[in-house]
This record gives structure tokens, sequence and C-alpha cells, in this order.
């Protein structure tokens, strides 16, 4: 069956909605760092509620649980195209990948440090 794409406006967005949303529970469902991230994600949510947090740390937490789960996603697609490509051990992947992960760390180290200004004053 050959790919035929749909040049018309609105189906086409349909379709490519569709495609995003097979593509994140793909990722919520068999990646593990994933699963971590958006359970961490649903507990944020829920203490953000419980804290009555404010409207600016609803959005600084949204765009971190946001930024963090994106760059997951991209990391898992480089290290599945490079174990696709090339599916033994070979050292010019492997920095490669290295370097996806090194953009997940930053990532969540941004994420942690806007947590922790938005929640540490509430437990101190």
């Amino acid at each position: 069956m050959e790919f035929q794409k749909d040049n018309t406006f609105f189906t086409g967005r349909l379709k490519s909605t569709a495609f995003a949303l097979k593509g994140a529970f793909k990722l919520i469902t068999t990646e593990h760092s994933v699963m971590v991230q958006f359970s961490l994600a649903i507990v944020l949510t829920i203490a953000g509620f419980y804290y009555g947090i404010s409207n600016t740390e609803w959005m600084f937490q949204i765009l971190a649980i946001g930024l963090v789960l994106s760059i997951e996603g991209l990391n898992t697609a480089i290290e599945k195209v490079a174990d696709f490509v090339h599916p033994d051990y070979h050292k010019k992947i492997g920095f490669i990948k290295d370097i996806a992960a090194g953009a997940v760390f930053f990532a969540a180290m941004t994420a942690i440090a806007i947590g922790l200004i938005i929640y540490l004053p509430k437990f101190l």
C-alpha cells in the first residue's frame, strides 16, 4: 500500500493530529522513561491543584512538563533511528545518542529547578 499525502487543509490536519496522538500514546505506553516522567507530570498536576499554585506557576509547570516530555520524545526517536540504521554498537552512534540524552538532562534539570521554585516555599 502506497502512502498518499492528503493535500486538503481540514482532513490533512485531522490526519496529522491523529498520527501525533498515536505517537504520544506509543511514547507513554512503551518507553519506561516517558512512563516515569508522565507519572511525575500527573503527580505535579495534582500537587498544583492541592497547593493552589498561581496562574504564572501553572504556566511554568506546564511548560516544564511539556519541555521534558517533548525532548524525551525526540531523544527516543533519535535512539530508534540510530538503532535501526546501525543495530550493533558504533562509537559515532553512541556519541549521537549521548548528545540526545544530554538534551533530556538539560530539560529535566530545568524542570527540577522550576519545581523547586514553585513547591519548596509551600513546604517551608
